[in-house]
């Protein structure tokens, strides 16, 4: 597939071709060029303009890039082809004009701002006016679980008007290639301001030279990595890092009526299924309140038969002999358990290791092995739940709520004095909206530097 490619990239080059620290050096400096001779003064309008069209080509079966990404084989995407379709049209129809200028003026309060120093109106009572802008060059450390996190890494800082570098974490790179190569060809000066590769992770002879020429370096991945990554930067360089993160579901027991039951279930199992489970917005499991008109148990049920009919139109695709091995490990500890206690339920694909539910009377958070394991677990309150699940405070991603209007307010405010960054809706949770502040923290305005100007 990659010959199909022109060798643009770093990545494009052949196997064989050896990446040196004084070829990343060079590639910085060549994109600090670009970005000062085609993106600094490009107006933020023409940048929105072409990200969006560019957005609804991707949703476009015949947009020849959506074809290439979509017809590698699942071995190179790591996902089965209506799994990645459905996750990409989910992701680019965020993309929309309307929604760019929302994410400026959300964070920056008009997206003039990042052309010309304009005033608010707090600012024009004293007289002031302030200008925003990007770094001259961000490099960004991909993880390899998921694509879209490394896209939209590629689509914020050309909002704000930066170069990029990006180092893809290896045999996860294949997507945000796509991607990058359908951006040049839509524009080659924009394109020309991106640059990927890929190297091991922890390689500081060519992660050196990107730190030393990078204003701005961000970060996904393991706690420890990112530990080691700003150690390394010098006070000089903006760090912007995104640790281990994991996400739940919470079902008020008012929801649990026969009537909504079963659609609650059925988007619960979109939810787990959606790019197989891997992200950190992704539910590790569901805690459902007692009491109910349907039973945990029986909404465990439930979501079992979801995400049997989801394996027809959304196969989650295979995943390697050692995430096989691990979900058959699990299986065979959650059988024993059934036949020794009446706590423990468990339904499973009959065939292959493409979905399992769980059903445990033990509230104690327990993590997922992920590719569509799925904890059910009974709780009796919300006070309960966040004690049950102290062991993930302070990690928590997402939560997806079920529960009436009246009671949900107070809800969300219990959960973010526990430090939960984003409620949403079962169903969302692995479609957040453009500004959401990934870990509660702002996705433009942690990038930009202000200037002011007082007159």
């Amino acid at each position: 597939m990659r010959d199909a490619l022109p060798n643009y990239f770093l990545l494009d080059t052949q196997p064989e071709a050896r990446l040196t620290p004084e070829v990343v050096t060079e590639a910085c400096r060549q994109l600090k060029r670009n970005r000062a001779q085609y993106l600094r003064d490009m107006p933020t309008e023409q940048v929105i303009t072409l990200l969006s069209r560019l957005a609804e080509n991707w949703q476009d079966d015949l947009f020849p890039f959506r074809k290439m990404a979509l017809e590698a084989e699942p071995t190179v995407t790591g996902f089965s082809r209506p799994s990645l379709a459905h996750g990409l049209d989910r992701f680019f129809a965020r993309i929309t004009e309307d929604n760019l200028h929302n994410l400026i003026a959300q964070e920056l309060g008009d997206s003039r701002r990042l052309d010309a120093p304009l005033s608010t109106p707090e600012e024009r009572f004293d007289n002031r006016l302030a200008f925003a802008r990007g770094p001259e060059l961000i490099g960004h450390i991909a993880s390899g679980n998921l694509p879209c996190p490394t896209m939209m890494s590629m689509i914020q800082g050309l909002l704000v008007g930066s170069a990029q570098f990006i180092k893809c974490a290896q045999d996860s790179d294949w997507l945000p290639a796509v991607f990058a190569h359908s951006l040049y060809d839509a524009h080659p000066k924009l394109g020309a301001c991106i640059e990927l590769a890929h190297w091991p992770g922890g390689k500081s002879e060519l992660e050196s030279p990107l730190f030393n020429e990078a204003d701005c370096i961000t970060a996904t991945g393991r706690d420890e990595t990112l530990a080691s990554i700003q150690a390394r930067l010098d006070s000089r360089r903006r760090f912007i890092g995104y640790g281990h993160r994991v996400s739940f579901a919470y079902i008020q027991k008012d929801m649990l009526s026969r009537a909504l039951s079963r659609d609650l279930a059925q988007r619960m199992a979109q939810d787990i299924a959606s790019w197989n489970q891997l992200g950190c917005l992704s539910p590790h499991l569901v805690y459902v309140e007692q009491g109910g008109a349907v039973r945990p148990e029986m909404f465990a049920e439930m979501v079992a038969e979801a995400l049997d009919s989801l394996e027809t139109t959304q196969p989650r695709g295979d995943i390697s002999p050692e995430e096989s091995g691990t979900i058959a490990y699990k299986r065979d500890f959650y059988d024993v358990r059934s036949a020794g206690a009446g706590d423990v339920r468990q339904w499973k694909s009959e065939e292959g290791t493409h979905w399992t539910v769980v059903f445990e009377e033990d509230p104690v958070f327990t993590t997922s092995c992920l590719n569509r394991f799925i904890h059910v677990k009974p709780v009796g309150d919300l006070d309960e739940m966040l004690r049950v699940a102290e062991m993930a405070r302070g990690q928590v991603s997402t939560v997806g709520l079920a529960a009436p209007k009246n009671d949900a307010e107070t809800i969300v405010k219990q959960l973010a004095h526990w430090g939960v960054t984003r409620v949403c809706p079962i169903g969302q949770m692995q479609d957040p909206p453009l500004g959401w502040r990934h870990d509660g923290r702002p996705p433009l305005g942690d990038l930009v530097t202000w200037t002011d100007w007082e007159q």
